[in-house]
């Protein structure tokens, strides 16, 4: 099969198109013809050899896919030959195929085209377990989300409406109109504007109840200063870097917390829960009409490289999806 396989680090260049063995199902797996994967922050950073992958005989990225299911282990029960899938993995999801324990794959919402759905299974997870799961948000609360047009930010926007909470972005000027367009109640301008001072405007002082950063950097103690008391801050990336200074006294008096957080190194168990309930949580409401992937660009697999650089230059709104097999 044909597979992204990366055999040294470096820029797109080092992502090389080989030809690799095909997987074949464990026990409790199911094997994926792939059509579509899609690219995450954690792609760029494993490329750039600063975000090691799971151990595998090739090193091939991809965290997300969706595909059709070709055949299954001597215990796996769950789904049959011909249907339509898509999951999370800790990598391998740039090849024409994959195998993934049964548990941890999810059915594509009818309402969503095959290889769209490969738009899905990362960000979304990654923000309704993030604001929901941890964060404890809830109707009538308030959250604030970094990198508002980001593929876990356009997520993280419509999980919010979803649950009539409050949302507040910061985005840059090119990017506010379409967080406002997918309905984020207040989107801020981080490069002409003060992101403390716009949510205590908007909340009349009060604060936001959580926040969802992927930032990091000096982020960290402005986000302190933009919670409310009992707020938390669920810390999912760290693209301004991991410093920057924390004042942690000022945590004190706010009861606050802030919660570092990633799939990828979980244990399976906790992978497939989380996937388990966001099946019956969150994935209804596509097929409802509340919630859709948001796709900037599609490239074909030969054009990997195409796609990081876009990734890799910030100039996306939603997901880039890489179609393997349309």
């Amino acid at each position: 099969m044909r597979a992204v396989v990366l055999e040294s680090h470096g820029g797109p260049e080092v992502l090389t198109i080989r030809d690799v063995p095909a997987p074949s199902a464990g026990p409790e797996e199911a094997v994926v013809d792939i059509a579509a994967t899609a690219l995450n922050r954690a792609d760029v950073l494993q490329r750039l050899g600063l975000y090691p992958g799971p151990p595998m005989d090739h090193e091939i990225p991809g965290l997300e896919f969706s595909g059709t299911v070709v055949s299954a282990g001597a215990r796996a029960t769950i789904w049959n030959p011909g249907d339509h899938v898509m999951g999370i993995v800790g990598g391998g999801a740039y090849a024409e195929r994959i195998a993934v324990h049964e548990r941890q794959l999810l059915r594509v919402p009818a309402s969503v085209d095959l290889c769209d759905a490969a738009a899905i299974p990362e960000v979304w997870i990654t923000a309704w377990d993030a604001l929901v799961l941890q964060g404890g948000l809830t109707s009538g609360r308030t959250a604030l989300v970094h990198a508002g047009a980001s593929g876990v930010g356009t997520a993280a926007i419509q999980l919010c409406k979803s649950i009539n909470a409050q949302v507040i972005v910061t985005a840059s000027a090119g990017k506010v109109e379409a967080c406002r367009d997918l309905g984020a109640d207040l989107a801020v301008d981080y490069g002409t504007e003060d992101f403390v001072a716009r949510v205590r405007e908007f909340t009349d002082g009060r604060g936001v109840d959580v926040v969802l950063d992927v930032i990091g950097g000096d982020y960290v103690d402005r986000n302190v200063d933009a919670l409310t008391v009992g707020g938390r801050i669920i810390q999912v990336g760290v693209m301004g870097g991991g410093g920057g200074g924390l004042n942690v006294g000022k945590l004190l008096p706010k009861r606050a917390a802030i919660i570092g957080t990633v799939l990828r190194a979980r244990p399976i168990e906790q992978k497939i829960e989380v996937t388990q309930r966001f099946a019956s949580e969150v994935l209804p409401l596509f097929d409802r009409g509340v919630l859709r992937p948001v796709i900037d660009r599609r490239f074909p697999l030969g054009e990997i490289g195409a796609a990081h650089e876009r990734m890799q230059a910030n100039a996306n709104i939603g997901k880039i999806v890489v179609d393997v097999n349309p």
